[in-house]
């Protein structure tokens, strides 16, 4: 399926908003999110501070900059996978596809410090796994046809996104991911028995 081409407006808007989170990345990293103001990155980004809040709805929100994306491509790797596939393997792909990426970032360890030292972070954090492990355990009901509230489906959606946890800092983050993929799909056994 083809994109529909984007026009010169919503790039613009897409760079701007680009401007103003890479602006306040830096900013928060080199400062410490406490000593950052909505005007110190308004002043960075080169625009105003109503134009930061157009973008962004607090200052949290900055930080998570491409969360409503992330959260919108996990709900598409459940509705729009190939036929045939099933929902865990979707995910696995997804996570595999998506996170991957992520953790070899070279700020990813940075980035993740300055979250878990930051108090209104780590809670605005916690805030956004809710919200993603929800619409995803909807989207997996929904594509079963079962109730929204099904324990099965949350289940799994909370499990998938436990997996970047439990495969971060593993020598081979990739077999990290198959590993707990492999004990989604097949169920568990203990280490060192074969099945």
């Amino acid at each position: 399926m083809t994109e529909p081409p984007v026009g010169r407006r919503e790039r613009k808007k897409a760079a701007t908003r680009q401007a103003i989170a890479d602006a306040a990345l830096r900013l928060f990293l080199e400062r410490g999110y406490d000593h950052v103001s909505i005007r110190d990155i308004a002043d960075a980004a080169d625009v105003s501070t109503t134009t930061v809040f157009k973008h962004f709805p607090g200052k949290e929100a900055l930080v998570f900059d491409q969360e409503q994306d992330r959260e919108t491509r996990l709900v598409a790797a459940v509705r729009q996978r190939p036929d045939g596939e099933s929902v865990p393997d979707a995910l696995r792909r997804h996570v595999l596809d998506t996170w991957l990426p992520i953790e070899a970032h070279p700020q990813r360890a940075e980035f993740s410090r300055l979250v878990d030292s930051t108090p209104e972070l780590s809670a605005y954090a916690e805030r956004m796994w809710t919200r993603h492990a929800n619409a995803l355990a909807a989207a997996i009901a929904e594509d079963l046809g079962v109730d929204r509230d099904d324990l099965a489906c949350a289940a799994l959606a909370r499990y998938v996104l436990e997996v970047p946890a439990l495969a971060r800092g593993r020598e081979d983050p990739r077999a990290a991911v198959e590993t707990v993929f492999d004990l989604l799909t097949r169920g568990w056994s203990p280490p060192g028995r074969t099945r």
